[in-house]
């Protein structure tokens, strides 16, 4: 328990940090695979899933030092829920390697999937919504708007989570 409330605290923490480029780039997604790699399955979908009721509940724990339902209802609210998909499909991808778990490049693909299945439920919900209130998108356009230009910093991410569970995860039981 203490684990999951430390990366539910963690995830707030890199919300917050943000680097102002084109598009604000956050260190949200940094959590959610440092969670992943170091708690497993249950216990990062737990910490994800505490920073999403306190987020819906108010507390400012989003980017931005947002929180709210209306944020998780917003157009960009689904790559957030989405979040919740990334230990599932991680989870998946390990199954299939077996004893190959270990490696770097398994655990970093598991990572990648997790995410691209966030940026796909993302992207529909964002074109979705986006459609329904100020008008059509081509999937392709949402695709510019909403992922392309975070695509190589949460490569970075991915490096950087294995990078601390290499050095970490063995000082946490799990």
């Amino acid at each position: 328990m203490t684990y999951c409330a430390i990366f539910a605290a963690l995830l707030a923490v890199c919300s917050w940090v943000s680097v102002p480029l084109g598009v604000p780039v956050t260190m949200q997604t940094f959590a959610v695979f440092a969670a992943v790699l170091m708690l497993g399955t249950k216990c990062s979908m737990a910490a994800i899933a505490v920073w999403l009721m306190l987020g819906a509940a108010g507390a400012p724990v989003f980017a931005g030092f947002k929180g709210g339902f209306g944020v998780l209802s917003g157009v960009t609210g689904g790559y957030i829920l989405g979040f919740l998909l990334c230990p599932i499909v991680a989870a998946g991808v390990r199954k299939l390697a077996g004893d190959n778990w270990e490696r770097m490049c398994v655990k970093a693909a598991a990572l990648a999937a997790g995410l691209l299945v966030c940026y796909a439920f993302g992207t529909a919900w964002f074109v979705v919504l986006y459609t329904r209130n100020k008008g059509e998108i081509t999937v392709f356009d949402a695709l510019k708007k909403c992922v392309f230009p975070f695509i190589a910093f949460d490569g970075v991410k991915i490096a950087l989570a294995l990078i601390l569970e290499k050095r970490t995860g063995k000082l946490m039981k799990r």
